[in-house]
């Protein structure tokens, strides 16, 4: 994130001199405008984002702490599965690797979205 140049009130408080046939101020004004709303959208995204990663990346460690205890309360990330603290049973011994792969899942494409990525799928992708 260290390559944003701008911070929405730079974008405000940018005067430009006015030249003899150069663009109206208004218009340029307005779409400026337009600009910083977006700005602060993405921006309030963004920080959204990273916080839903550090959930997981939290409940990740939880899980793989716990040793197969899946007694405690569990974080359920903008609607995404929640069990409601149920146990599983003898017989599913995948439950805990299936959350486990899933919730990686969830940070990687957190991760690209937020820190982009040219690359193809994460290594993720294959569980």
């Amino acid at each position: 994130m260290n390559n944003i140049q701008f911070t929405p009130k730079d974008i405000l408080e940018r005067a430009f001199t006015q030249k003899m046939r150069g663009y109206d101020p208004n218009e340029v004004d307005t779409f400026l405008d337009g600009v910083i709303k977006d700005y602060q959208a993405f921006d309030s995204e963004l920080t959204n984002l990273k916080n839903e990663n550090d959930q997981l990346k939290m409940e990740i460690q939880r899980l793989r702490q716990s040793g197969g205890s899946f007694n405690e309360p569990r974080v359920a990330p903008s609607g995404y599965f929640d069990d409601s603290n149920s146990t599983p049973s003898s017989q599913d011994t995948l439950g805990r690797t299936r959350i486990e792969n899933e919730l990686l899942k969830r940070v990687s494409n957190l991760e690209q979205r937020v820190f982009g990525s040219t690359e193809g799928p994460s290594s993720i992708d294959r569980f």
